[in-house]
């Protein structure tokens, strides 16, 4: 017992389920005409997988029931058994208790697994709930034959069914409830009521109910569907929202007034059995499949139809090899697309969308007669049971096939639903769905499905161009294209330009019809969507030329500026309306973009037509354009060209130079030219606001004075030659045309007064010499205060009287007595200072110092008397050697080296002094000699350390200048900071 549910395959006894045409033969093998390889590895597993249960049972099974993974099953003549399937290795056995002769007669187990009625043969009922070990009598029921149990789904609990139908074997359909709780003191019975609420009959006489099923439907609808041997009833109506608890009363009473809706059938095979499918737990069923004498009747649930749910019904007949003598069929399961059928030694797998077989199962004989199929509504396992053994089927991949079944009846929305997942599968569909639909000359589907296929692309172009349909080739090749990678280029280009031909045709015929002006303008719509298209804008970009190439051979000028635009070839855009003449759109095309370089091209044309517009565009522009770089349009047209264009010309460049500040020394000298030529009055102005100092110009001084000079601009050119500094040239030039204007230009060399006195000389003799004017001789001299007056007599005539120069030369006579005594005067204050000087030198070579024998350096804090030392005023004293050291570092390059090269003569002096000292020999023979020489080493060796002396010296290192300067100087040298550093540690 503890094993019963341990799976495992019956080998022997399992067998290959039939194959037939409808499906896909496992042979199909190889490259397919969709151009997939559909390469099977292995054999798929089959969709009804049977297992046999390891079980053998004590007794013979008589009845089973399954039902929300609850099994039970009745052994023998009195006992029950219980199983959970999540538990099997824990079964509950419980009996009976019965010693009549009654038997078993049907099991009924509720949808949650929790209620089971177990009818009795003798007309009596007993109930087991799922958490109790004890069986309770349905007093009741008692002395009706129970056949059916319809549940209720929706109120049904783990301790109440809620009201439930109940149908018996005399036809009457019952209303009751069942509760699990032990009761009140008057009423310890299960039931809590059990009514009639209708009965069934055939021919004029009750007939058994069968089969009875409770479904809520929406807006509180209850469909209740009974059948007996060869009759299906449906009672349909309403119950108020929140009286579900009162029952099924009101639905058959609202459905007394009418006949009740039923179906009927001649033949009988004296029982009948209905089956549902339900997609999903706990919803409504949405197929049925009724087992009766003759066939299987099948159809959908419909819960909108107001008076029956049944549609699309079809009745399929049972297969010629059963024989209702020997083996009739005895249990019926539906699934998604098959129903099953047990015939006593095997089970017939039949499609619901083809009646035909698929699978037949036949059992052996060692198991013995089956006996019941049942399916589990919760876990959609299919059980069978014998009186020796239990079986089940595993539902694989039921759809697997569904697609073809469906692609066969041309029912292709389905097929394709049903092999999504499956690309081979997918492409053969879509092959057969482009193909009815070319057939039936529907070309626009037809290529949207062949663009979606994997066959060959030039048989379907061939197939649309045999059949004239442009717009299916159209729609074929638009499809195909978005369905590119963008890796495939050449095939997106080889498409691009074909759409592109077929566009232009179908543009060309269009136009050339006045009564299709609508489709006209829809198809250039979506050519220029299709040439704008971000998707296919590289290759576009790539083949740009042979699109070109394509619209102006059709001669669609329109579409090809708009291609133009689209990829931004707005030189060619302007280039067509140049062409044409429209240059004001050229202009605006050049203005909307603002591509300088364009700008440059074009600029020429454009100013010989539109001047003050092209104008109007650079100073919008401003400083994105290079006015350099437009000289040539404003130089062609402005020499050649009417006033308006010159004017313009003049208006940018004014703008350039006074707005936009532009220092280009050919902007400035072609405005120039331009002043000198048209606007002369601009010009003096223009020279003036531009600066005085050549470095504040950005004109060419040399090109400005040839030209000024060339149109006779005299006080231009003045103007140049005063910040040329040539202020000689600009005297003598200023002289003819005014006297003050030569005066402004004598005053400017400020720096160099001889320069001055001969500009003011040359002034004087033009004055004297030319105008013949003394008075204005004499304001000259008196204007400029380097000219006297015996340096202009000699350019007055021998004939003039000392009278106009008295005054004059009185005057001068006068500063120069004044000049004689301001010099002796200076020379009596300097006699005083060098006296003073003399005596401060005096005084301080009889100054001096004290030192103490307990003195230290200042430097290096030792006594100062044990080495050579300087005093200063201060009060600082230093060694020698302490005041090099610590003055070096703070001396200038040249005074180091200046120090090093002293202190090398000064070695050499002393060496010197030493080997010349002479030995008593010497003395005696010459001793004039070595006096000589030790007298002019002596010399030498004085002035090297004086020099020394002057250098290290020549102030206190702590009081003066070195200090002060050293102020900005670390305490430490960077470059020892981590040696310092170290020796701290």
């Amino acid at each position: 017992m503890s094993s019963i549910l341990d799976e495992y395959e019956d080998s022997q006894n399992s067998r290959h389920p039939v194959q037939h045409s409808s499906r896909l033969s496992a042979a199909n093998i190889g490259i397919t005409h969709s151009g997939f390889v559909n390469v099977r590895l292995e054999e798929e597993k089959p969709i009804f997988n049977k297992q046999r249960i390891d079980f053998s049972p004590p007794e013979k099974i008589n009845h089973f029931a399954v039902c929300n993974n609850q099994l039970c099953m009745s052994l023998g003549k009195d006992t029950l058994l219980r199983i959970d399937l999540a538990k099997p290795d824990q079964p509950n056995q419980i009996e009976l208790g019965r010693k009549d002769d009654s038997r078993v007669h049907k099991l009924f187990l509720d949808p949650t697994g929790s209620h089971l009625v177990i009818s009795l043969s003798t007309s009596e009922c007993l109930y087991l709930n799922r958490n109790t070990q004890k069986v309770r009598s349905l007093s009741r029921w008692r002395g009706h034959l129970i056949e059916s149990v319809g549940w209720n789904k929706l109120l049904g609990t783990e301790t109440n069914t809620g009201p439930v139908l109940v149908g018996t074997s005399q036809g009457i359909i019952f209303e009751a409830e069942i509760s699990a709780s032990e009761g009140s003191l008057f009423n310890t019975n299960p039931d809590q009521y059990f009514k009639q609420v209708h009965s069934l009959e055939e021919d004029g006489r009750p007939a058994p109910v069968c089969c009875i099923e409770v479904e809520r439907g929406p807006e509180s609808k209850v469909v209740i569907i009974a059948t007996t041997r060869k009759r299906l009833f449906q009672f349909v109506g309403r119950v108020a929202e929140g009286s579900e608890q009162q029952g099924f009363s009101s639905v058959f009473s609202q459905n007394q007034e009418l006949l009740p809706s039923f179906q009927e059938f001649p033949f009988n095979m004296g029982y009948s059995e209905i089956t549902f499918y339900t997609s999903k737990l706990r919803s409504c069923p949405k197929a049925f499949a009724w087992m009766m004498g003759n066939g299987v009747l099948y159809g959908q649930l419909d819960y909108i139809r107001p008076d029956s749910v049944l549609s699309d019904v079809q009745v399929w007949d049972y297969t010629p090899d059963i024989d209702f003598s020997f083996n009739k069929p005895i249990s019926i399961v539906l699934t998604q697309f098959h129903f099953l059928l047990l015939l006593p030694d095997r089970v017939k797998a039949i499609c619901t969308l083809n009646g035909q077989v698929v699978n037949e199962d036949v059992f052996p004989d060692k198991f013995g007669t089956l006996k019941k199929m049942i399916k589990d509504p919760a876990g959609g396992l299919v059980w069978i049971y014998t009186e020796k053994a239990v079986f089940r089927y595993h539902i694989q991949r039921e759809a697997r096939d569904v697609w073809q079944m469906y692609m066969s009846m041309n029912k292709f929305d389905l097929a394709k639903e049903y092999c999504r997942d499956r690309p081979e599968c997918m492409d053969m569909v879509l092959a057969k769905e482009a193909e009815h639909c070319f057939q039936n000359k529907r070309y626009l589907e037809s290529a949207k499905c062949y663009a979606l296929t994997q066959n060959y692309f030039e048989e379907i172009a061939l197939k649309f161009i045999e059949a004239k349909q442009d717009e299916a080739l159209k729609e074929f090749l638009l499809k195909k294209l978005n369905n590119l990678k963008q890796s495939e280029k050449t095939q997106i280009t080889l498409l691009v330009t074909w759409l592109t031909e077929l566009y232009l045709n179908h543009l060309g015929l269009l136009e050339s019809d006045e009564g299709k002006h609508g489709v006209f303008q829809e198809t250039r719509d979506e050519f220029r969507k299709f040439l704008s298209s971000s998707k296919h804008k590289e290759c576009l970009y790539n083949n740009r030329t042979t699109i070109y190439d394509l619209l102006a051979s059709h001669g669609n000028v329109d579409d090809m500026v708009y291609f133009s635009v689209i990829m931004q070839d707005y030189e060619r855009v302007i280039s067509h309306h140049c062409q044409h003449d429209d240059y004001s759109a050229a202009l605006e095309v050049l203005s909307k973009h603002c591509d300088e370089k364009l700008f440059y091209k074009f600029s020429p044309i454009l100013m010989q037509h539109i001047p003050k517009k092209v104008v109007d565009a650079w100073i919008q522009m401003g400083s994105r354009l290079d006015p350099k770089k437009l000289i040539p349009a404003l130089v062609n047209y402005s020499q050649m060209g009417s006033t308006q264009q010159v004017n313009e010309t003049i208006r940018y460049m004014e703008f350039c130079v006074y707005q936009l500040t532009v220092t280009e020394e050919a902007i400035h000298n072609y405005l120039l030219s331009l002043y000198a030529k048209y606007k002369p009055d601009s010009l003096l102005w223009y020279l003036e606001q531009a600066g005085t100092h050549a470095s504040d110009i950005h004109y060419d001084l040399k090109y400005t004075l040839r030209l000024c000079a060339e149109h006779g601009y005299l006080q231009a050119c003045v103007l140049v030659y005063k910040i040329m500094e040539l202020y000689e040239e600009a005297v003598d030039l200023a002289l003819h045309v005014d006297v003050d204007l030569a005066k402004s230009c004598a005053d400017l060399p400020e720096d160099d007064e001889e320069l001055r006195k001969k500009l003011w000389l040359k002034i004087a003799r033009h004055v004297v010499q030319e105008e013949k004017d003394v008075k204005k001789a004499m304001n000259c001299l008196s204007s400029c205060n380097l000219l006297k007056i015996e340096d202009i007599l000699p350019f007055f005539p021998d004939f003039v009287t000392i009278d106009h120069f008295k005054e004059a030369i009185c005057s001068s006579l006068e500063e120069y007595n004044q000049h004689i005594d301001e010099l002796k005067q200076e020379m009596e204050e300097a006699t005083e200072s060098a006296k003073r000087i003399r005596e401060d030198i005096q005084e301080m070579r009889n100054k001096y110092g004290v030192v103490e024998s307990q003195e230290k350096c200042a430097a290096c804090d030792f006594p100062l008397l044990n080495r050579p030392f300087y005093l200063f005023l201060c009060g600082h004293m230093f060694h020698y050697d302490c005041l090099f050291l610590e003055v070096s570092p703070h001396l200038s390059t040249y005074k180091q080296a200046k120090l090093g090269e002293l202190q090398k003569k000064l070695a050499a002096a002393t060496q010197t002094k030493s080997r010349h000292r002479p030995s008593p020999k010497e003395k005696e023979e010459g001793g004039d000699t070595a006096s000589l020489g030790k007298e002019s080493a002596g010399v030498s060796r004085e002035q090297i350390k004086s020099d020394i002396d002057d250098i290290i010296a020549f102030e206190c290192v702590y009081c003066g200048e070195l200090m002060i300067k050293s102020i900005d100087k670390p305490f430490i040298d960077p470059g020892k900071l981590e040696e310092e550093k170290s020796s701290w540690l």
